[in-house]
């Protein structure tokens, strides 16, 4: 249900908080001021303002580390990024500067850098793989791995190439399981759910004021939409509108023999 809500595009997430939290408010105005229920529920006027913070702060706290885990997250797919490109790079510079013909390697290396940026990318907006991708790694890392290397180039140029080589695949490693990552699909339900408890909170501070009961409300739901909607933009690193971008490797393939 919630990986359903984060696929959404940025109107349709917002528009689902919306439905949620406006629809809510509107159901406890109802039931509090038209409903059968108008009295029972009045009757429990004299509840001090006060206690709603109990509830509130349970809301704000939980969605502060929310907030932290998904900028941190997104951080460190930056990072994996970055490092991953920086590393393919050194590879491919190694390779040209070494004073034996490293085609092979070249060869190899374009390979892989190409299918990380048209199969394993769109691949990771789903969460997937790509097995082509972990083939033409193996594949550079095998070529990189040939111990006639260190006969030709010298075991030091031998040693960078395959000390870059192991780095891009642990960059690789990180990336790939941060785009699979769904930990925090359990904390967004403990989030919304207590966005709503927080409104009943409300409401039953304000019982006995018609006009401060919706005017808290729409106050509330409407900053809790606007909070809760940004932090879920930023939910996937490599997938929805404010995704990650594939530039630093894409870039890559602009190098030349």
């Amino acid at each position: 249900m919630i990986r359903a809500w984060l696929d959404l595009s940025a109107p349709g997430m917002f528009a689902v908080l919306c439905t949620l939290y406006f629809g809510f408010a509107l159901l406890l105005t109802l039931a509090v001021f038209c409903s059968p229920l108008k009295r029972p529920l009045q009757s429990l006027t004299g509840i001090v303002a006060p206690f709603f913070s109990s509830v509130a702060v349970l809301f704000a706290l939980l969605t502060g580390f929310l907030a932290n885990d998904v900028g941190d997250r997104n951080r460190q797919a930056v990072r994996a990024v970055q490092a991953e490109a920086g590393e393919l790079h050194n590879l491919y510079t190694l390779s040209v500067a070494s004073a034996t013909d490293m085609h092979t390697i070249r060869a190899k290396w374009r390979t892989y850098v190409t299918s990380v940026v048209s199969q394993e990318w769109p691949a990771m907006a789903h969460g997937d793989l790509s097995p082509q991708t972990y083939a033409a790694y193996d594949d550079l890392l095998k070529e990189v791995s040939n111990p006639a290397i260190a006969k030709d180039a010298g075991q030091a140029v031998h040693a960078a190439l395959l000390s870059a080589a192991v780095r891009v695949g642990t960059a690789r490693s990180d990336r790939l399981a941060l785009s699979s990552d769904a930990t925090n699909d359990l904390k967004w339900i403990v989030v919304i759910v207590l966005g709503i408890f927080t409104q009943i909170a409300i409401a039953l501070v304000h019982l006995d004021r018609a006009r401060a009961f919706i005017a808290t409300l729409v106050v509330f739901s409407s900053a809790a939409i606007v909070a809760l909607g940004i932090i879920a933009l930023q939910e996937y690193p490599f997938y929805g509108p404010l995704q990650i971008s594939s530039a630093p490797i894409t870039a890559l393939q602009s190098l030349s023999e």
